[in-house]
Order: C-alpha cells, then sequence, then structure tokens
C-alpha cells in the first residue's frame, strides 16, 4: 500500500470515528434534561463539526494531491475545552444528584470512552507518519485530549456523588 493510500486510510477512519462520535453526542441530548450538560454537549457537537470539516479538507488534499496543503492545518482554531465556569460546574452536579440522573453517568462515561479512543488512536498515527500529517494527527490528538480531560471529570465526579447516595429512598 502506498503511503498516500496509507493516509487517506488513516484520515477515512477518522472520519468515521467523529461520525460515530457526534451521532452520539446528538443522541445523547435527547436523552439529558439538564441545561448545563445540553449546553456543554451542543458545543461539543460544533467542535466535532469542526473536527470533520478538517478532517475532510485532509481528505481532499490526500486524494487530489496526494500531499496536505499548509492553509487546512492553519485555519481550524478551536476555543479551549471550558464548558462550565466554576459556578455552572457546581450548579450542574446540584442538579444531577437532584435529578438522580444515573444514565447521565453512563453517558459521560461512554463520551469518555469514546474521546479518549480517538486521542489514542490520533496520537499512534501521529507517531507512524510523518511532516504535515503527522502534524494532522497531533493536532486532533489534543483537541480529542481536551474533550477526554472534560469528560473524565464529569463522570468521576458523577459516580462519587452517586456512590455517596442513600439507595432506595
Amino acid at each position: 500500500m502506498s503511503d498516500n493510500l496509507k493516509l487517506i486510510k488513516i484520515f477515512e477512519y477518522a472520519l468515521n470515528q467523529e461520525k460515530t462520535g457526534i451521532s452520539f453526542f446528538r443522541h445523547s441530548l435527547e436523552l439529558m434534561g439538564v441545561g448545563a450538560a445540553v449546553s456543554a454537549f451542543e458545543r461539543l457537537i460544533e467542535e466535532e463539526e469542526k473536527h470533520i470539516r478538517f478532517i475532510t479538507n485532509v481528505l481532499n488534499d490526500l486524494k487530489a494531491s496526494g500531499e496536505i496543503q499548509p492553509e487546512n492545518l492553519e485555519e481550524v482554531e478551536l476555543d479551549p475545552t471550558d464548558y462550565f465556569d466554576e459556578r455552572a460546574r457546581s450548579e450542574f452536579l446540584a442538579q444531577c444528584v437532584e435529578g438522580s440522573m444515573v444514565p447521565d453517568v453512563t453517558v459521560f462515561n461512554t463520551a469518555w470512552l469514546i474521546e479518549k479512543d480517538l486521542s489514542d488512536y490520533y496520537g499512534q498515527m501521529a507517531e507512524q507518519t510523518e511532516g504535515k500529517a503527522s502534524k494532522a494527527l497531533r493536532m486532533l490528538s489534543n483537541w480529542e485530549k481536551e474533550h477526554e480531560k472534560f469528560f473524565r471529570e464529569y463522570r468521576d465526579k458523577l459516580s462519587a456523588v452517586y456512590s455517596q447516595m442513600p439507595w432506595g429512598g
């Protein structure tokens, strides 16, 4: 398999995984009723859509010329992953406890696993590639690490809260 075809396969896989993740986030929005969580997932969907556009541009470059254009690596800027300020974080956890939203723990855990898997994949592929492809994969890995950190924090906090709840009424 040629190097270019290998890169195309790597980025096609990445594109499919991003689409799967965004589908999960959209479905999760339907399950959640807490405003802060809904807002965070909506912002994540926006970021994932940027990832999809970024990967699509990289794929178009690879298919057209066999080379990633530098402007496609520089034009995508993502806001830092700071979905809740400290007050909103406290309110969010309080709402989860009041509403006893056990499914949210599962949603946040699954979201964390998706983001961790993507971050790991991008990091591994960055190690196996060179040049602009490696740079693009490292960018994707770093973006996903921020998402992973966000979901891990909430998964851990929600799990800790629920483990301390007196179940049964």
